[in-house]
């Protein structure tokens, strides 16, 4: 049996070959998504990976229904894995906005599904890191969750020579959609063929602003002057007091496809040119209204962040960890008398919060000291007993290959230190 085309399966490290995903890899990345976004105050939260179909056709129209996994359930309604999170979000809001102060500040990690043809940087699934801010229409709000994007990156080691992200505004391609346009033009279709500028042939661009009435040159004059609009210069004023302005650059060829999207809009993306966007998001103060049917009226922001490409880009700059320390330590039993010694202590650091593991059967002193490495270890402990009968702990840290001697109480506060001193050799005899 194989895997469905489009989904991945997750190893622990050591992977079995090159093409595998690193479960341990996926946990790092989580684990600086959350430690950032805990940083900047955000609050957690998640939905079922189920929804009805017509959360998805409200927000992105009818045409999405080709990109989802979605039947009828067995109560006749039409339901649909989850593409992205936004609309989940906005549900959940809207459904308790009045029991929550303002503004929110939430994250998720979900893992969503699309139905589309894959391609490098794109499958079938993936997991992305959503935050989203509601209830401040405020450009700080902005610059608050451009900063949390930016940092979330940083704290996986990249830094601006490896990302830029780049800001721009639907408020400013409305206004020259309105100037330029012809009557009776639809902004959709222009917002959908900027959203393909870069990736489309240029006669193809222009027989879709043909159909507006937009010639490309105008197009292209206005993206180069990237003269920032009032909104956006307080973004990067905000940004570059907190010393982020290296990281972000007014582009105003990005446009986001989603029609949901009202205000400024920004990506992410590797400044080598190697790979997709690495995250997308921006401000929109209307999905809220429209998925409650007027009801709650909040404004809102977010972006996502997915993992495949992230994964791929800190395997190309060297940043993804040689070896995953999964245990602080492990302990070896070396003289089979010492096992009932042994799990007591066992039992002793793993109620002490400690991730210790040991052999489970008797196994070769070489055997138990390579399984200690496999699995990332940072300290070995062996219990030894003296000539008087008193049993004591030698812990040594692999890394540096010092090591001590300990009475059993102790052992737990030598694993959570830092690397122990050198054992000191025994006392030569007197003259």
């Amino acid at each position: 049996m194989e895997r469905l085309p489009g989904f991945r399966d997750f190893y622990p490290e050591p992977l079995p070959d090159r093409d595998a995903w690193s479960a341990d890899l996926r946990h790092h990345i989580f684990a600086a998504w959350r430690n950032t976004a805990r940083r900047y105050g955000f609050r957690e939260y998640d939905g079922p990976p189920l929804e009805p179909l017509d959360l998805y056709t409200v927000k992105s129209g009818a045409e999405i229904v080709g990109q989802l996994y979605h039947f009828t359930d067995k109560g006749g309604r039409d339901v649909a894995l989850r593409p992205e999170m936004t609309p989940t979000l906005a549900r959940m809001a809207a459904a308790h906005d009045r029991h929550y102060r303002k503004p929110l500040k939430w994250f998720a990690i979900p893992q969503l599904f699309r139905y589309e043809r894959q391609q490098k940087g794109r499958l079938r699934e993936h997991f992305q890191f959503n935050a989203d801010l509601i209830g401040e229409a405020d450009p700080a709000g902005d610059a608050e969750l451009i900063a949390l994007l930016i940092d979330s990156l940083r704290a996986l080691g990249l830094t601006a020579d490896d990302f830029v992200v780049r800001l721009s505004s639907r408020n400013a391609w409305q206004a020259f959609f309105e100037q330029h346009a012809r009557p009776g033009a639809t902004p959709y279709d222009f917002y959908q063929a900027i959203d393909k500028l870069e990736r489309d042939p240029p006669e193809a661009t222009q027989a879709r602003l043909d159909a507006v009435g937009i010639p490309l040159d105008a197009v292209r004059h206005f993206i180069d002057s990237g003269q920032p609009t009032p909104e956006l210069a307080r973004i990067l004023a905000e940004l570059g007091a907190r010393g982020l302005a290296p990281f972000v650059r007014v582009d105003y060829g990005v446009i986001r496809g989603l029609a949901y999207y009202t205000g400024p809009v920004f990506e992410a993306f590797d400044r080598h040119g190697k790979f997709r966007a690495l995250a997308g998001g921006g401000r929109y103060d209307d999905l809220i209204k429209r998925l409650s049917n007027g009801r709650v009226d909040l404004p809102a922001l977010g972006f996502g962040m997915g993992d495949v490409v992230l994964a791929e880009l800190l395997k190309d700059r060297r940043l993804r960890p040689d070896r995953f320390a999964q245990l602080d330590a492990f302990l070896l039993i070396e003289d089979e008398s010492l096992r009932p010694d042994s799990l007591q202590l066992l039992q002793t650091l793993r109620e002490a919060g400690l991730a210790v593991d040991y052999p489970l059967v008797a196994a070769k002193s070489d055997k138990q000291f390579k399984r200690a490495l496999d699995l990332g270890t940072v300290h070995t402990v062996r219990l030894e007993r003296t000539p008087e009968g008193q049993v004591h702990a030698r812990v040594k840290h692999l890394a540096s290959r010092s090591e001590l001697v300990s009475p059993l109480a102790e052992v737990a506060r030598h694993l959570r230190s830092e690397p122990a001193a050198p054992a000191p050799a025994p006392a030569s005899p007197a003259a």
